[in-house]
């Protein structure tokens, strides 16, 4: 029988095979959703943040190093957007890149940004198209998968900086759909390249006097007001009359079931995932229903009631609208509705 090797002996034996390169880079942004672009003092052109990894650093901690060396700058790393798989180049070896997401960065941050290691001259803050169009042909197409990820909540496979026709982010819609319709795919890339959909269930209470019930959450844009009600955990089995009960229960400690559904509200922005929501009835709450209200700490704020004249100071329109066709539909009899961004079809 013979030896086992011992483990410096496996350790050196895989040091020594032929690997490709790990590489490790950044999508910056601020609060304003900018993107932190580099002027390296050593070549010409424009870099993202980042590096190769080194030694035995996972990409995520070699991203981190490169942070802090290049720019002062200590921030966790974010969630993996792409990964881009590149042939042998100048250097003969393959690369392997991973794209995370950091920030976004508050002011404060993105104005203490320094220079320690002498390898970066020059920081700026470009919205995401115009850092697309100044950032050499090898990168700008890395970045805009990686910026379609993050917006559509997804991930980008890449070779070479071009997305493949499996991948969940990246890949041209377009593309995708004469692919798809010409059974240019397998069953798994289907299923990955399938457009998602996020899904949400809210319930409209009113009070005696017909004024709405809003939540003010403690999260999202500062003063916005809400319907009671979020996320349907799809993944988990959970229909969206079950979502609404429970939200309802965990938002503001009423175990109501909700009543008859009002309205299915569809809407979409290029390049992120359509949004369905739910809309149920639920009902009236009289004086001492409000007064057993207590709201989930740290998610909500506080809670009102609105009378219709009001919704304009409070609600976003796109909401506004919904809420208005429920209560035209809770007068009338009406519904349920169908709404593309709260008008009726």
């Amino acid at each position: 029988m013979p030896d086992r090797p011992s483990p410096e002996a496996v350790r050196a034996y895989y040091a020594a095979q032929p690997s490709p390169l790990v590489a490790a880079t950044g999508i910056v942004l601020d609060a304003q959703g900018r993107v932190l672009v580099l002027t390296p003092s050593y070549k010409d052109g424009l870099e993202l943040p980042g590096g190769t990894v080194e030694d035995t650093e996972t990409p995520e901690e070699g991203l981190a190093r490169e942070l802090k060396e290049e720019l002062d700058l200590s921030v966790p790393v974010g969630r993996l957007l792409a990964v881009d798989s590149c042939p042998p180049g100048a250097l003969g070896r393959s690369l392997v890149v991973h794209v995370y997401l950091v920030g976004p960065l508050s002011a404060e941050r993105a104005g203490a940004l320094s220079f320690p290691d002498g390898e970066v001259s020059e920081a700026r803050w470009l919205p995401p198209g115009e850092a697309v169009r100044q950032l050499p042909a090898r990168l700008a197409p890395r970045l805009a998968a990686a910026l379609a990820a993050l917006h559509s909540g997804s991930l980008a496979h890449l070779v070479d900086g071009v997305a493949q026709p499996g991948s969940p982010a990246g890949f041209d819609p377009a593309d995708r759909a004469a692919r798809e319709h010409a059974g240019g795919y397998d069953a798994a890339a289907h299923l990955a390249a399938r457009p998602k959909a996020l899904t949400a269930a809210n319930v409209l209470f009113t009070d005696g006097d017909g004024d709405i019930l809003l939540v003010r959450p403690g999260y999202g844009e500062p003063g916005r007001w809400l319907l009671p009600g979020g996320g349907v955990d799809s993944d988990l089995g959970e229909t969206p009359r079950a979502a609404a009960a429970r939200e309802v229960r965990e938002e503001i400690g009423l175990d109501l079931e909700p009543g008859r559904l009002l309205a299915v509200n569809w809407s979409h922005r290029p390049g992120r995932p359509a949004r369905v929501r739910f809309l149920y009835d639920g009902g009236v709450l009289d004086a001492a229903s409000l007064a057993r209200i207590r709201l989930a700490p740290g998610e909500l704020l506080e809670w009102r009631t609105a009378r219709r004249s009001e919704l304009r100071g409070l609600v976003k329109p796109h909401l506004r609208r919904q809420v208005k066709a429920c209560l035209k539909a809770l007068a009338d009899g009406g519904g349920p509705l169908e709404l593309h961004r709260g008008r009726p079809v």
